[in-house]
């Protein structure tokens, strides 16, 4: 009996494929509907992980997978993601001008609460 490394991931559609082409096994199963969204949250936050380490091309790639993945699982279209970023970008700008926040200093603390919730 060979070495058995255990995995719990979701992995792209043709890994199992590839194992079997290089003469090892491995047992798989397609995940229910119910488990799809929390699998595909994880493995965003794996392939954010990988990229932080190693700001490369194809990390990137592997990011907007999994984003493209989740907005399929979710059942937003294009058109959708595009009006509600367009509508963010209208509102509260994007990021091309690399704004860092270093202080807010307010009367009655109500604004400090909103920062990062989406209400400012």
């Amino acid at each position: 009996m060979g070495k058995v490394t255990k995995y719990h991931k979701l992995v792209r559609d043709r890994i199992p494929e590839l194992i079997k082409s290089r003469g090892a096994s491995c047992i798989t199963e397609i995940l229910p509907d119910y488990k799809r969204q929390a699998f595909l949250l994880f493995k965003l936050h794996e392939e954010v992980d990988e990229f932080v380490k190693s700001p490369c091309l194809e990390e990137m790639a592997d990011i907007l997978e999994v984003v493209e993945a989740i907005q399929e699982h979710m059942g937003w279209g294009d058109d959708e993601v595009e009006e509600a970023k367009r509508k963010k970008n209208e509102e509260r700008g994007s990021f091309n001008q690399f704004i860092l926040l270093r202080e807010v200093e307010e009367n009655d603390g109500s604004l400090i609460n909103t920062i990062g919730t989406g209400e400012i």
